[in-house]
């Protein structure tokens, strides 16, 4: 279909502007068609803004970023009611979320006041204001960077704000060869340029739509239970909640479509957990140090 060939060329696009990534580039894409909202977090310079800049330019859809501060306010990022002379009257000014992908970058440098305004926004896909209620444009879809907790000027998410992205990803440090390969092209001029849409809003809607149809067996489905109720289980991790289920069954369904299928395996799960509950399970945890997922997948037989 041309829905699945537009999706196979943004994927090549993305991955000839992160490097030696292919993996974490499948997986923001799974998170897109997962109807989620995606958190990388990694030290500064490894390509966090840089993933999200050319994931936002590879869809043809509406698009704003928004720079997170710590003096930041909600009206800032949600908009607000103006007072006109003219008509005597109140006319709302819509902020920088109405937009079909907002890039938050750095957004533990806001306030813990300002990052709770983007809760209903990321759950109810609305934001209230003044009593009314304002819906946003679909699809919508929040690209969040963030520090490592231990860098100065930044404000740990809450767990109640992490549990709204569907994933996080840590692209990490390139391998010699990659980074060898980057220096080579450095020509002064940004691997941004130049990039184009590659899907269209219809397409990218159908292809959402497309992933809730893949197939799940009873018996896929009881293996990523499983895998929920031993987090339950744990002393050293927090449980792995309804949402957190359910984000997972649609991450795997996201990745099967991705990898040209219509159906999914426990091998979908078992690329996606990491990514899906890691955040979850130990909110304070920084970059990519998946042990308890691991631990989890270790422990939880897989019956397929």
């Amino acid at each position: 279909m041309a829905e699945i060939q537009a999706l196979q060329q943004l994927e090549q696009k993305l991955n000839q502007v992160i490097l030696g990534k292919p993996h974490a580039v499948r997986l923001a894409l799974c998170c897109l068609l997962s109807e989620g909202h995606l958190l990388i977090e990694d030290l500064p310079g490894l390509g966090k803004t840089t993933l999200a800049h050319a994931l936002a330019l590879s869809l043809g859809v509406h698009y704003k970023r928004v720079q997170f501060t710590n003096d930041m306010l909600p009206a800032d990022l949600l908009g607000q009611s103006v007072f006109l002379k003219d008509t005597q009257e109140f006319q709302f000014r819509p902020g920088a979320i109405f937009s079909q992908i907002l890039l938050a970058d750095e957004i533990n440098r806001a306030s813990p006041r300002t990052q709770s305004a983007l809760l209903e926004a990321m759950e109810e896909k609305q934001v209230s204001i003044d009593g009314l209620s304002y819906a946003l444009p679909k699809p919508f879809f929040v690209i969040a960077t963030q520090n490592p907790l231990f860098h100065a000027g930044t404000n740990a998410l809450p767990e109640s704000q992490l549990d709204r992205f569907l994933m996080r990803l840590a692209l990490g440090f390139p391998d010699l060869q990659t980074e060898k390969l980057i220096l080579q092209q450095d020509q002064g001029q940004s691997r941004l340029e130049g990039l184009t849409p590659c899907l269209d809003e219809l397409q990218l809607i159908t292809l959402q739509q497309q992933v809730v149809q893949v197939k799940v067996s009873d018996a896929l489905l009881d293996y990523l239970l499983a895998l929920v109720t031993q987090s339950r289980q744990q002393q050293d991790c927090l449980p792995l909640s309804p949402r957190a289920a359910k984000a997972l069954l649609r991450a795997s369904k996201a990745f099967a479509l991705l990898s040209g299928r219509h159906f999914a395996t426990a091998e979908d799960v078992q690329q996606v957990f990491p990514s899906v509950a890691e955040h979850r399970l130990n909110p304070g945890n920084s970059r990519d140090n998946r042990s308890l997922s691991l631990q989890l997948l270790r422990q939880v037989p897989c019956p397929l």
